[in-house]
């Protein structure tokens, strides 16, 4: 395989590539080969012992896509790659001791891997291969044995480049997944901390003595997710300023040890072309916003009682007359409950758009000792329901679905009317049936709540 031109910008252009196939047809795939990897001895050690594929063994030949690119200099002698150029089941990365391989291997590029020889395991949180070293658990492939186990796949006499479609993720909490480690994300609605843009106006990486250094740089989500931008300290982006806007961020996720932190392969991996946002804080309902059930925005008393299913409503909620948002009604919630109540579950209204985004209400007041649960009902299966859990709120929140109700955390508001939203864009199954069941909200045993909670839509 022969380069003849190289990438020289942001864009991954593919490079014009002579090919031969080297390797013959794959004998396994790339998830099968990756489960030969030796487990951890437990949940927090992040290294283990290897496995070493044998040389003279039946060939262990697997195809993969490069998701990664060192043109910019953030990835340094490593390649990652999944094992599809979308919606792929697993990443892997390989060690090598060559730099600027993007020239011979750029992002999409269609891979063929011989494994026989090279040595598989965890190193540091992170699944790779490489060779046999003295001194490291997985070592560096030498650049002069690099095409013994590593070539492209040819398209007609040149190599097969993909077009790498990044996985779509709801949030950055959903990224920290193993499952997506050394594979090719996006998220939408996020940016870089408040504190690194304000009072002073930072860069992506850190400079000791005129010397580049390697640094982390905290980015935040709608949700008041976050996670870590890892930057190396030889990118060649490194002197540029961090980004002030929002959007949509492309990166291969990464772990070192117990800690993700997240990897861009060029500025063109940062789409920032919306204003900022206060994280937690959701956008306010839009104009196509209706009622999520009969009476939730709690004007009329009797109309949102109709909407109650048969197990009723709980004493401590009654209507807040005058107390509710922009001096409307509300429902309120103030008392000690004894057990892990639902204060109301409803039923669907007719009308509800068919396929929603996202569910909000506006809170106010506070909760000692407990939070808020909420349930969002299936049209079938068990549990019935998605759940959603407040935890400690004061200025907004984006939910995302958990796994069990949890109250944990207060809720205080500070006098102030706050959003909430539930976002159910995820959701395929969410019972819209008029008639059916539809949402709940829930209360923590013990907690003290004086709540006013109002106008409770869906878009």
């Amino acid at each position: 395989m022969t380069s003849t031109s190289c990438v020289k910008d942001d864009d991954w252009n593919t490079p014009e590539i002579l090919c031969n196939n080297r390797f013959d047809a794959p004998t396994t795939t790339m998830a099968d080969f990756v489960k030969l990897a030796p487990a951890p001895a437990n949940s927090t050690t992040y290294s283990a012992t290897t496995y070493k594929v044998p040389a003279d063994g039946s060939p262990v030949i697997f195809d993969a896509y490069v998701i990664s690119s060192d043109e910019s200099g953030n990835f340094y002698k490593t390649i990652s790659f999944q094992d599809k150029a979308e919606n792929p089941t697993v990443g892997l990365q390989i060690e090598v001791d060559k730099a600027s391989n993007y020239a011979d291997f750029p992002v999409g590029a269609h891979v063929r891997i011989k494994a026989n020889g090279l040595v598989l395991g965890l190193d540091r949180g992170t699944i790779k291969i490489g060779s046999v070293d003295p001194t490291y658990a997985i070592g560096r492939i030498p650049s002069i044995l690099l095409t013994r186990y590593l070539a492209g796949v040819c398209d007609g006499n040149r190599m097969d480049v993909a077009t790498i479609v990044p996985t779509k993720l709801p949030n950055l909490d959903a990224a920290k997944n193993e499952k997506y480690i050394n594979t090719l994300v996006q998220v939408s609605d996020v940016q870089f901390s408040e504190d690194l843009i304000t009072p002073v106006h930072k860069a992506f990486i850190e400079y000791v003595a005129g010397v580049g250094q390697d640094t982390d740089r905290a980015i935040y989500g709608k949700n008041g997710n976050n996670t870590i931008i890892r930057n190396s300290g030889y990118s060649t982006f490194g002197a540029n300023l961090l980004p002030e806007k929002s959007g949509d961020l492309t990166f291969v996720v990464s772990r070192y040890n117990g800690n993700f932190q997240m990897l861009i392969r060029g500025l063109s991996d940062i789409n920032f072309n919306n204003n900022r946002f206060l994280p937690g804080a959701p956008d306010n309902p839009s104009a196509s916003a209706v009622n999520l059930f009969a009476g939730s925005d709690f004007e009329n008393w009797t109309t949102f009682l109709s909407s109650v299913n048969n197990f009723g409503l709980k004493t401590y909620a009654t209507q807040g007359v005058g107390l509710g948002y922009n001096g409307t009604n509300s429902l309120q919630i103030k008392g000690t409950p004894t057990a892990n109540d639902y204060v109301f579950t409803s039923v669907a209204t007719s009308g509800l758009p068919t396929k929603p985004k996202r569910i909000t209400m506006y809170i106010k007041g506070t909760a000692t000792g407990k939070s808020l649960s909420f349930n969002v009902y299936k049209t079938s299966g068990t549990p019935a329901y998605y759940t959603y859990n407040l935890g400690t709120f004061a200025t907004g929140a984006i939910l995302s679905p958990s796994d069990a109700n949890a109250y944990t955390g207060s809720i205080n508001t500070n006098g102030q009317w706050r959003l909430i939203e539930i976002n159910v864009s995820t959701l395929t199954d969410m019972n819209l049936v008029a008639g059916k069941d539809i949402f709940a909200i829930k209360t923590g045993t013990s907690g003290v709540y004086d709540l006013q909670i109002d106008n409770i839509t869906i878009e």
